[in-house]
């Protein structure tokens, strides 16, 4: 039977959230409900609500998030009513050409729920990345839900859900970050310090952190950072390449997705470096380089979907180093709010106030 619960609303662009009744159907095949325990506030929920993705609105709001399967679908073996779960974004079909060339990552089929949530009158949700957890309960795909210990704070492991494992997988599994290698990180919001972690954790002898926010650069430097620079008052090219040796970093991290900002990573880096692009650009952005300088410093210039995460092999993966004191997934909760404060943490968020908020259930 279908229920009737509690979600955050953006009904036009610009406007302010609402939280209003949705009707959640009951699961179809391979389909499964889950009851949301925490979701964290992601930039990539303003940027629906500004229009910044697509143009369908009503967005139910909310994708970054853990919780409880409360039922399943005919045909869904992957998880069962009861299981913890961490909610991803990129179900994987198992039959397009990545997943059959054991790229499964990079699946190019990825899959949502085919039902639509509604709001009390019938009118048909999109839900943000296909989740829509900013609610009491969401319907989703079955492959959308990665089994993870239970052990783990809802609020903490809800975060790999997305920007968090975003950073870390931008590190680890696009950057390809070895150890001994030189990292810099530009931009030091909850992906660029992700990153940073992921640096670490992929054993770099140094990680240089770049932001205009010396609080931000505060926090990098406590979850790894070994060298920081504000970029307000200092050219980060000039500052990453003295950290270096004068060669530049063997691999930098672009965590704000702006052309100016890729422009500086791009000549930060060593000669045959890589150069990662995470932070989102919006729509109208143009990047201008010089051809002979993308042939002549060689290396490789990535895109990082998701940190090229695979959730079935990387979240309980990266809750195990959580739970072994490895990885502190909780220095990226800032705050814990209430549903009816997520507009709220947006202007936070704006502010850079805070690395993640997390609406608590």
């Amino acid at each position: 039977m279908a229920q009737q619960v509690q979600g955050v609303i953006a009904r036009a662009k610009s406007a302010p959230v609402t939280i209003e009744t949705i009707t959640v159907p009951d699961p179809g095949p391979g389909e499964a409900v889950v009851t949301i325990q925490a979701c964290g506030v992601c930039h990539t929920d303003l940027h629906y609500r500004e229009g910044g993705i697509n143009d369908e609105f009503p967005f139910l709001l909310g994708h970054e998030a853990a919780g409880v399967v409360e039922s399943v679908g005919e045909g869904v073996s992957e998880v069962a009513p009861g299981d913890f779960v961490i909610l991803n974004w990129r179900a994987v079909c198992g039959q397009c050409r990545a997943c059959l060339r054991g790229r499964p990552q990079y699946c190019f089929d990825t899959h949502n729920a085919k039902q639509k949530m509604t709001l009390a009158d019938g009118t048909e949700l999109s839900p943000a990345l296909g989740i829509g957890a900013f609610a009491e309960k969401t319907l989703v795909a079955a492959g959308q839900c990665t089994k993870v210990d239970p052990a783990a704070s809802p609020a903490a492991a809800g975060l790999l859900g997305c920007g968090v494992m975003a950073g870390i997988g931008a590190a680890i599994n696009t950057g390809e970050v070895g150890r001994g290698d030189s990292v810099a990180v530009i931009g030091c919001g909850g992906v660029g310090n992700a990153a940073v972690v992921g640096a670490r954790l992929a054993g770099a002898a140094k990680v240089i952190a770049v932001d205009i926010d010396d609080k931000k650069l505060e926090t990098a430097r406590s979850l790894g950072a070994t060298h920081t620079v504000n970029s307000r008052s200092t050219d980060p090219v000039e500052a990453v390449r003295e950290l270096t040796g004068g060669f530049g970093a063997d691999v930098v991290i672009e965590a704000v997705g702006r052309p100016e900002t890729y422009e500086q990573a791009f000549y930060a880096r060593d000669l045959a470096g890589t150069v990662v692009l995470v932070g989102v650009p919006t729509p109208e952005m143009r990047l201008d380089l010089p051809l002979l300088d993308v042939f002549g410093r060689g290396g490789a210039l990535k895109s990082s979907w998701y940190g090229d995460c695979l959730p079935s092999r990387d979240f309980p993966m990266l809750i195990d180093l959580y739970q072994q004191g490895r990885l502190d997934l909780d220095a990226f909760v800032t705050e814990t709010i209430a549903l009816d404060e997520v507009e709220k943490a947006f202007e936070r968020m704006h502010h850079g106030d805070v690395l993640r908020s997390v609406v608590v259930f």
